[in-house]
């Protein structure tokens, strides 16, 4: 009887209604591996070019890695400035990796630390004045919510006004993390709710959109949550996304536990885990264009895969990755290798920038075309159910 039930849900689903949040549920406890993917697939191929899969040339730095939380699933933290281990780079060295960026195609920076009490609101903006100033090309897609909301809290200024200043100073968009699980019974579980309250992640990312800059959403799983709470996780990104827009992208991925605190005391989320869960979320957040997956948790393989579950863009081939290389995920490739991956798979590779725009000029890509819709889905000639086993 469940087969029948998720069949329903999924052909209700393809036709175009919006999924709740208890049918979501209901596919992540009951739904057909092939079946969910199947669908998912056909929804992506509705939102973006269906031949084509993007990726970006970037770099994760790593601005420091002092933090003043203990969150439980962290390897790369360190407790002080004082530490052994403990470091903030210097402007030129954060200069030497944006141009050794630029020097292998890339185009953006995501920079992010952690938490680190010493440092002044005016270092962030010098430092993205140093950035913009010298690398002028160079999108800086920079800091986080916790570390926008410490900032928020240190200097008592609104948090729209804390973002604007930092715009000035040169902060062109915001990624996701520090999302892990958006329900705070499990943040406070793995101590991330100090660091940054459920509605506290989604202030910063609607006063961000406010100001008109985009940010992405991302979500960490496989830390003992149930799946309620990730479908939670789902319903904030897709309540926040129909007031704003702002989202660029959705970016699942799965916990690493080595070297964590929670090393032995949750089970990991595997590969079918990851693709059903990355396959539920396509079809929820249905006013989300593109969706990422996560070939640096999960591997090239399962990234592969990934395409023909729901993502349409594999993210960066990783040139710099400090947070989950901490943790046991060691995954890197060149750009020659990120494309032959996506090509093996079926899809034209198109390398992108940071807000999902094609490359043009020295980049390897042809332009992303944009959705026939928006907002919408196109209809499925037939039967959308029988599409979507087709498609598996």
């Amino acid at each position: 009887m469940s087969g029948l039930h998720t069949s329903a849900i999924l052909e209700r689903t393809l036709s175009g209604e919006r999924l709740p949040s208890e049918d979501a549920v209901t596919l992540l406890e009951e739904g057909d591996l092939l079946a969910l993917g199947g669908a998912a697939d056909a929804v992506r191929r509705r939102k973006n070019d269906p031949g084509v899969a993007t990726y970006i040339v970037d770099r994760n730095i790593n601005y420091t890695n002092v933090c003043v939380y203990r969150c439980q699933f962290c390897a790369f933290y360190r407790p002080s400035a004082e530490h052994p281990e403990a470091y903030v780079l210097s402007f030129d060295e954060i200069g030497r990796k944006i141009q050794e960026t630029i020097d292998l195609g890339g185009t953006g920076v995501l920079l992010q630390g952690g938490v680190h009490a010493g440092l002044p609101f005016s270092f962030y903006e010098e430092m993205f004045r140093f950035i913009k100033a010298t690398f002028p090309t160079i999108h800086l897609h920079a800091l986080s919510a916790p570390e926008v909301y410490f900032l928020q809290k240190v200097t008592k200024m609104p948090m729209r006004d804390v973002i604007a200043r930092l715009r000035d100073a040169g902060l062109q968009s915001i990624p996701g993390g520090g999302a892990e699980i958006l329900e705070d019974s499990v943040r406070k579980r793995i101590w991330s709710l100090t660091k940054a309250p459920t509605e506290k992640w989604v202030d910063v990312h609607e006063s961000a959109h406010s100001l008109g800059m985009r940010t992405t959403a991302t979500m960490m799983f496989g830390i003992g949550e149930t799946y309620r709470d990730r479908v939670e996780h789902f319903r904030v990104v897709r309540d926040l996304q129909d007031r704003t827009e702002g989202f660029t992208a959705w970016i699942p991925w799965t916990f690493q536990k080595e070297n964590t605190v929670l090393d032995g005391k949750v089970e990991e989320a595997g590969g079918f885990e990851y693709l059903k869960t990355l396959a539920v979320s396509r079809l929820y957040l249905d006013n989300v264009r593109h969706v990422q997956g996560s070939w640096v948790t999960q591997g090239s393989k399962i990234g592969q895969v990934s395409l023909s579950f729901g993502a349409d863009d594999l993210g960066s081939i990783m040139i710099e990755e400090n947070v989950v290389y901490a943790a046991g995920a060691r995954n890197r490739m060149t750009q020659e290798e990120m494309r032959r991956l996506i090509a093996d798979a079926g899809y034209e590779p198109v390398q992108r920038r940071t807000l999902y725009d094609a490359c043009q000029d020295f980049c390897c890509t042809s332009p992303i075309p944009e959705p026939k819709t928006k907002g919408t889905m196109l209809p499925i000639a037939g039967s959308a159910l029988d599409n979507n086993l087709a498609s598996a």
